[in-house]
C-alpha cells in the first residue's frame, strides 16, 4: 500500500521497512542531525517539518524538529519526494543548482553525508521498499 510522502502513514511505513533491515543495515559513521521544511505540500496546512539524525549510527527521520541542527534544508514537496523517497540523485543536483534547496548551517557537513552514507545491498533494498509505499 502506498502513502503520500511525509504523511504520518507514510513516515510509519518508512520506518517500519527501516527496523525490519536495522540488524543487517551498516551503521552510518557521519554524525549530522539535519531539520527539513518541506512547503507545497499537498495535504495538512501545506508545510510539513521533519529531521533527520544519524548520531545513533543508524538513519532516524521523523516528524518534528530538532534543537540545534547542524543544518536546516527547505524544499519543496515535490523535490523532497524525488530525493528521499525516490531516490532520484539527478533530480537533487538539478533542484540545488535551480535554487529548489535552500541549506541554512553546516553546508559541508551535510555535503560529507552523501558520501559517507553505505551503500549495500541492503541499503538499496530498504531504498526500493520506501519507493514502493510512496504516492
Amino acid at each position: 500500500m502506498a502513502f503520500p510522502f511525509l504523511s504520518e502513514e507514510w513516515m510509519d511505513a518508512a520506518k517500519a521497512i527501516r527496523a525490519k533491515y536495522q540488524d543487517q543495515a551498516p551503521k552510518i559513521t557521519a554524525v549530522i542531525r539535519i531539520n527539513q521544511v518541506i512547503t507545497d505540500v499537498p495535504f495538512g496546512d501545506g508545510t510539513v517539518k521533519s529531521y533527520m539524525d544519524t548520531s545513533s549510527g543508524d538513519m532516524e527521520v521523523e516528524l518534528g524538529e530538532l534543537e540545534n541542527p547542524d543544518a536546516t534544508v527547505t524544499t519543496d514537496w515535490a523535490t523532497a519526494r524525488a530525493i528521499f523517497a525516490l531516490n532520484d540523485q539527478a533530480a537533487a543536483m538539478q533542484a540545488f543548482m535551480g535554487g529548489k534547496i535552500k541549506v541554512a548551517g553546516d553546508m559541508m557537513k551535510m555535503m560529507a553525508l552523501q558520501t559517507q552514507m553505505p551503500q549495500t545491498d541492503i541499503t538499496a533494498k530498504v531504498a526500493e521498499e520506501i519507493k514502493a509505499i510512496t504516492e
